[in-house]
C-alpha cells in the first residue's frame, strides 16, 4: 500500500519540506524530477503547484496533498480537510488575500470599484466576493507581478500578503480583506474512506501538527535544591505544569519544562539567581498534545 501525496511546488515548497523534516520525514527533491524521494516506503510524493493541488486530489490522481484553503475555495474542490496547518512561506501564520488600490487614488471601499478593472490570480473567489457586496467589476487573471498593475493596467488588485510590505513598496493601500488562508492537508474522499490510507493520513496529521506546535519552543532542564524550588517555579512560565522529579540525593530535584525560545535569554539568568543549577536548553522537533 502506498499513499500518493502532493507536495506544493513553488513558494510553499521549502517551508513544507522543512516542516516534514521536523515531523520526522526526510523529503529529497531534484531539479530534474517532479517525484521527490521520501524516507517512508508507504508514501509516494509528487510536486504539484498549490493552485492545482485540490483539483488533482478531488479527481483521485493524488490521495492527499498540501495546499492553501484559498485554492480549495478557488477551485470549489470537493475534498476532505484533514488538518489546518498554520504555516506560510515566510512565517508560521495565516496569509490574507486583500483588495488593494493606489494610495493616491480615489478608491476607499469595494463599492467604489463598480465598473472598474481588478487584476488577480484568485479570479473565482474575487468574483464571488464582489457578488456578495453587490459590485459588478471586470476581474482579469494576472500572471504575476500583480502589484505593479495599478493604476495603468488595472484599477485595483486582489493579492495575497503576509506582511503587507510588498503592497506598501508599490504604494498600494488595503481596502478590504477578501479572505484569510492557511495551508491545509486535504484528502480525496475515496482515499479518506479507505481504512489504511485514513490511518496513515491521521499519523501524518498528528506529526505535522506536533512539529508546528514545537515551533519557537525549547525545552529546559535544571536541578534545584528543595529549599529553592518555590523561587525557581516563580520564574518559570510553562506549557502546562513543569515536570519535577527527585534525584539520587533526595534534597535535590530535577525540573523539566517547555518555554518560548524568545524568553529563554531573560529567564536563564533569573533561574540562576533563584538557585537553579545544571541548566540545559535543548531544541524541540514535536510537541504532541
Amino acid at each position: 500500500m502506498k499513499l500518493k501525496l502532493g507536495i506544493p511546488k513553488g513558494s510553499l515548497e521549502n517551508a513544507t519540506i522543512d516542516l516534514f523534516k521536523r515531523a520526522g520525514f526526510v523529503i529529497t527533491t531534484s531539479s530534474r524530477s517532479y517525484f521527490p524521494a521520501i524516507d517512508d516506503p508507504e508514501i509516494e510524493c509528487m510536486l504539484i503547484r498549490a493552485q492545482e493541488m485540490a483539483r488533482y486530489v478531488e479527481d483521485g490522481v493524488l490521495d492527499a496533498g498540501l495546499t492553501g484553503r484559498d485554492w480549495v475555495e478557488e477551485n470549489q474542490a470537493d475534498v476532505v480537510t484533514v488538518a489546518d496547518l498554520i504555516y506560510a512561506k515566510q512565517s508560521f501564520g495565516k496569509v490574507r488575500w486583500v483588495l488593494a488600490a493606489p494610495e493616491a487614488g480615489p478608491f476607499q471601499t469595494v463599492k467604489d470599484l463598480e465598473g472598474k478593472i481588478i487584476a488577480t490570480e484568485l479570479v473565482g473567489a474575487t468574483q464571488r466576493y464582489l457578488a456578495r457586496h453587490g459590485v459588478t467589476a471586470k476581474v482579469e487573471f494576472s500572471w504575476g507581478a500583480t502589484e505593479v498593475k495599478p493604476p495603468v493596467l488595472a484599477d485595483a488588485i486582489v493579492e495575497v500578503t503576509e506582511t503587507g510590505s510588498s503592497l506598501r513598496a508599490n504604494k498600494l493601500k488595503i481596502l478590504d480583506t477578501v479572505m484569510e488562508s492557511n495551508t491545509q492537508l486535504v484528502a480525496n474522499k475515496e482515499a479518506w474512506a479507505d481504512t489504511w490510507k485514513r490511518r496513515k493520513l491521521d499519523d501524518i496529521r498528528m506529526l505535522l501538527e506536533g512539529a508546528i506546535s514545537a515551533l519557537g519552543k525549547v525545552g529546559l532542564m535544571l536541578n534545584v535544591h528543595q529549599r529553592d524550588l518555590a523561587a525557581v517555579l516563580a520564574v518559570l512560565p510553562a506549557l502546562k505544569k513543569p515536570t519535577i522529579s527527585t534525584l539520587s540525593d533526595s534534597e535535590w530535584l530535577a525540573v523539566n519544562t517547555i518555554l518560548d525560545e524568545t524568553t529563554v535569554r531573560v529567564i536563564i539568568p533569573r533561574l540562576k539567581e533563584a538557585g537553579a543549577q545544571g541548566i540545559v536548553e535543548y531544541p524541540l522537533n514535536k510537541i504532541v498534545m
